[in-house]
């Protein structure tokens, strides 16, 4: 049996008034958000296994904190989608601005388009699939979790980086500190084909190269004891 999802109108309803259904003890299961015409904070701290499909671009922080909703934005994003995600899933048709899933911790993030700068900076578990490119500092203090990007990344990737995975299938215009190339074994290719297949993608896992940590920053050197 089809469930008819409910719409609602951002032209005639506040975002609040949006949120607050969302966030009721028993939510409908599917959802249709219309006139978003850039509105901040939609659809954040949803804690319900519910699709919500958003028609139109939207602002800051859409989908923030997201724990067990499937969220689709037909549209581009502003600052920091997808932010603190917990579980569940955003994707955006379009491109998103910076900061796409900051701090997340789990779950799946699919922007079609291209990020701006730090996407994914401390990241600390989620996953990230970018169909473009990345801006400047992207994974900045990614500590775990796998981001893709299916086109180029800007200066400074995976800065300071963790225990992160970087998979890049374009040109990396510069590595942060800390941040090097590793080489693409059997489980890399088998995890990365698994990623594309879950954001729906086609590109061949062998084109992309890998990048994390080389373990120097973040362990205490003797020599260098006086930088501490």
């Amino acid at each position: 049996m089809t469930t008819t999802a409910v719409t609602v109108d951002l032209a005639a309803r506040p975002v609040r008034d949006l949120n607050a259904a969302l966030h009721a003890p028993d939510p409908a299961p599917r959802w249709r958000v219309v006139n978003p015409a850039g509105a901040h904070n939609v659809a954040v701290g949803v804690d319900a296994p519910v699709a919500v499909q958003i028609d139109g671009p939207v602002g800051y922080y859409c989908a923030g904190m997201n724990q067990r909703a499937d969220v689709l934005v037909r549209g581009n994003a502003g600052t920091g989608l997808a932010e603190n995600i917990m579980s569940g899933s955003v994707r955006i048709t379009g491109s998103a601005s910076q900061s796409v899933a900051a701090s997340g911790c789990g779950g799946l993030v699919v922007v079609d388009g291209d990020t701006g700068a730090r996407c994914g900076i401390a990241l600390r578990g989620a996953d990230v699939v970018v169909g473009g490119s990345v801006g400047h500092m992207s994974a900045f203090m990614a500590q775990a979790g796998r981001i893709v990007v299916c086109g180029d990344a800007g200066h400074s990737l995976g800065d300071s980086i963790y225990e992160a995975r970087l998979y890049v299938r374009g040109a990396v215009a510069s590595l942060g500190t800390d941040c090097v190339e590793k080489p693409m074994l059997g489980e890399h290719l088998a995890e990365l084909a698994g990623l594309l297949t879950w954001a729906g993608r086609d590109e061949d896992p062998a084109a992309f190269r890998r990048y994390g940590s080389a373990r120097r920053l973040y362990h205490f050197d003797s020599a260098n004891h006086t930088a501490y």
